[in-house]
């Protein structure tokens, strides 16, 4: 999985773009996941600014998406709260 990863990083260790392959996806969902803790919640602003701190073409709308949709992160239905599964 870490190979898949490496060639979508940039030199600041950072995703610079989305990938096409679904098995560069799944590297790149389970590397953002990582930086979330288990059993914490989060507010919509804080996952926010993991995701960005985490990627450098900016689309932290899509990330969270795809996090969520993966069902690596979950919310509540009014996205005040999220937390990871």
């Amino acid at each position: 999985m870490e190979d898949a990863l490496a060639p979508l990083l940039d030199a600041e260790g950072k995703v610079k773009r989305w990938p096409k392959k679904a098995l560069e996806k799944e590297a790149v969902l389970k590397f953002l996941i990582g930086r979330f803790e288990k059993g914490r919640d989060y507010a919509e602003k804080d996952v926010n600014e993991i995701i960005a701190s985490m990627h450098s073409f900016g689309d932290i709308t899509m990330l969270r998406r795809e996090l969520i949709v993966a069902k690596l992160l979950s919310r509540t239905p009014d996205c005040r709260r999220y937390w990871v599964e």
